[in-house]
């Protein structure tokens, strides 16, 4: 009887999967055809290239100090003992480098999430209401390359891009 049972709750669980709706959308695709994602990586790169600049200057100075300290050494122009400190110095200066290039990445990434979680927010609400609208019990995305095998017929990207306002 149990027996009976588990295969008869397999039945139906295998059936209702199989009269469900599944569709796909290859994201990628989607997200380089939205010109809110073009704006926002133009003003990620202009950041980036800001916080990058000022790093270099940095660099450059210390490289500048480093090679005018050996220049005084060279010379024998410098005490030991000064030598020792301004070594010292040199070394504050590129931990100090060596912080900022972490606060980089960090400034870099909230940048990131503030310019593109508005837009993210906005597919997948489109995602949404397509699939509700088209009753998909699942929609994959094809840039994950999550899958083997899909039908053309089931690929959602257009209806979702038409919900954005995205023309072909």
């Amino acid at each position: 009887m149990k027996k009976f049972f588990l295969l008869a709750l397999g039945l139906m669980i295998g059936t209702l999967a199989f009269s469900q709706k599944f569709g796909y959308c290859n994201s990628g695709l989607l997200l380089t055809q939205i010109p809110e994602v073009k704006a926002a990586d133009s003003d990620l790169q202009a950041f980036q290239t800001q916080l990058t600049k000022k790093g270099q200057e940095m660099v450059k100075a210390l490289q500048d100090k480093a090679a005018e300290l050996q220049r005084k050494q060279d010379q024998g122009n410098i005490s030991p003992k000064e030598l020792e400190i301004q070594s010292a110095k040199l070394k504050e200066e590129e931990a100090t480098i060596a912080k900022y290039e972490q606060e980089v990445y960090e400034k870099l990434a909230a940048k990131r999430e503030a310019l593109f979680a508005p837009i993210l927010d906005r597919v997948n609400t489109a995602m949404a209401d397509v699939a509700k609208e088209n009753q998909f019990m699942f929609v994959f995305d094809q840039s994950t390359n999550v899958f083997l095998y899909a039908d053309e017929s089931l690929d959602v990207t257009n209806l979702v891009k038409a919900k954005l306002g995205i023309s072909n």
